[in-house]
């Protein structure tokens, strides 16, 4: 059964940030999410809406370089441009319209390798245009939708696992940042940066559990998966005990590491 991911709300409330992490042993993998009704699960940008409203983030600092040209193997490229569709979320909050228009670009070429780049270019051109004008409430709208178009179209044509991948991979660049975020918060705001990250958390668990068994014996993927739960344990209770900027430094370089290794850096 397909995963009823995070990413497919439109218009969430955003209290619903604020519920308790379930442990992570608590959370079955195999579970169906449907019986999580859809309209309490926030989309990627919601999540950085949130953050964005309990601390000043300084979001260009978390620019990146370019990629390098996508690999052969195609789950990795998946996973980059899950990477690269969290950047759109990001540049989305710093408002920067070159910096849009340039991962764009990115986002265009990975998805071009996967096959779906010439049905999915009408859309990004018009992403690009809405950046041009600082459309920005209306850009944001369109990266969501757009993110669902590429799932359904990788679905349609039975490539779950890359489908399931993209998300794996927007969920860490989403934890990167928030990670990267908490180490340069006040310690007033920990504690609220911690609290918008239950959703994210289960989707990545659910994703990972229903890739392929041999997709998940690749190497990468067994560093990816240990990532994940690692990242997991670390949030289980973190409404209460929230992480320190010293764990949150060490999970942001591992993320950061894991990040490199899949552009083959």
């Amino acid at each position: 059964m397909p995963a009823i991911p995070f990413r497919l709300s439109r218009a969430v409330c955003l209290g619903a940030l604020s519920i308790c992490l379930v442990p992570a042993a608590a959370l079955d993998p195999t579970e169906p999410k449907a019986t999580v009704a859809a309209t309490t699960e926030p989309s990627p940008a919601d999540f950085l809406d949130s953050i964005a409203q309990k601390t000043k983030a300084r979001w260009r600092l978390l620019f990146r370089p370019p990629p390098p040209t996508p690999p052969t193997d195609r789950g990795r490229t998946a996973l980059i441009l899950g990477t690269l569709l969290g950047d759109s979320f990001l540049v989305l909050q710093a408002g920067d319209a070159q910096q849009f228009r340039n991962n764009n670009q990115d986002v265009l070429t990975y998805c071009r390798t996967l096959g779906l780049g010439e049905k999915l270019l009408p859309r990004l051109m018009t992403q690009g245009n809405l950046a041009e004008q600082n459309a920005w409430k209306d850009l944001r709208q369109e990266i969501v939708d757009g993110h669902q178009q590429a799932l359904k179209l990788l679905r349609d044509q039975r490539d779950d696992d890359l489908a399931l991948l993209i998300d794996i991979g927007l969920g860490l660049r989403l934890f990167e940042i928030a990670t990267a975020l908490i180490v340069a918060a006040p310690e007033a705001d920990v504690s609220l940066l911690c609290a918008s990250s239950p959703s994210l958390l289960r989707d990545l668990q659910y994703d990972f559990g229903h890739l392929s068994t041999p997709k998940t014996e690749e190497a990468l993927m067994l560093r990816v998966g240990t990532l994940i739960n690692e990242v997991a344990r670390l949030w289980q209770d973190a409404e209460k005990t929230p992480l320190t900027q010293t764990q949150a430094a060490e999970t942001n370089d591992k993320l950061k590491g894991l990040m490199q290794e899949m552009q083959g850096k």
